[in-house]
């Protein structure tokens, strides 16, 4: 499975803030390998509950976990177009939360996968 990579051109000023992972979760076990796999590739990472709207980093990435996030799927394109337009925004849930991930889908997000798809690209995510 292939899924949108954003990272920084080798070419970028030094002093460029480096684009940011946001992370919607309330998992902070498995924040800490998402925050691994970001900080591998060269990003910033930010672990939230809410999307945040004052980052004066670019945002590259905005990933969000339904099991423990799922009400702000709702919100989440239209705040993320107005903010973040460039963002790859991926969502996951466990395969039995069939409900969340059809949400996610109908919500607009363009990559929705099961937590074991994400498990899986993470590694080559970024």
């Amino acid at each position: 499975m292939t899924l949108p990579n954003s990272t920084a051109s080798s070419t970028d000023s030094a002093s460029a803030p480096p684009n940011t992972v946001v992370f919607l979760s309330g998992d902070l076990i498995f924040a800490s390998r998402v925050q691994a796999a970001a900080t591998a590739a060269g990003l910033a990472f930010r672990l939230s509950g809410n999307l945040p709207l004052d980052l004066s980093h670019p945002v590259s990435h905005v990933i969000v976990d339904l099991s423990t996030r799922s009400k702000v799927v709702e919100e989440l394109m239209p705040l993320c177009q107005s903010h973040y337009p460039d963002a790859n925004v991926i969502a996951y849930a466990p395969h039995v939360q069939v409900d969340r991930i059809r949400a996610a889908r109908t919500h607009g997000i363009p990559t929705v996968l099961t937590r074991g798809q994400f498990n899986e690209a993470l590694s080559t995510m970024f």
